[in-house]
């Protein structure tokens, strides 16, 4: 690509990014939102949490399912949700399951 196909393109990006992300504050009005599309909307972020995370705990690098049971990944999770039904702390939840997974990964070699 030149220079100025690059620039263009950045524009191009930078023009759509842009109008996307300020499309419902450029109208003057409320859009009314139906109501199966609000209750949708309340799953979406449990939804990309799940999707994010249940991969990178329960596949390996080569996005293979894990073979063993011995993976630093099972146990950390398995900890972070106990503590998180226990306490219902994001920050504890964070920190119970990276010092497991710490533990198993430097302490035991996992």
């Amino acid at each position: 690509m030149s220079t100025f196909e690059q620039v263009v393109a950045i524009l191009g990006l930078a023009v759509v990014t842009v109008l996307t992300r300020s499309f419902f504050f450029i109208s003057d009005r409320e859009w009314p939102i139906p109501r199966w599309l609000r209750e949708g909307l309340r799953h979406a972020p449990l939804a990309a949490l799940v999707a994010i995370i249940a991969p990178a705990v329960l596949m390996d690098a080569q996005g293979q399912w894990l073979q063993t049971w011995q993976d630093a990944r099972l146990p950390a999770a398995a900890v972070a949700v106990a503590w998180f039904y226990w306490r219902r702390d994001v920050l504890g939840t964070i920190l119970s399951g990276t010092a497991v997974m710490l533990f198993l990964r430097v302490g035991m070699g996992w």
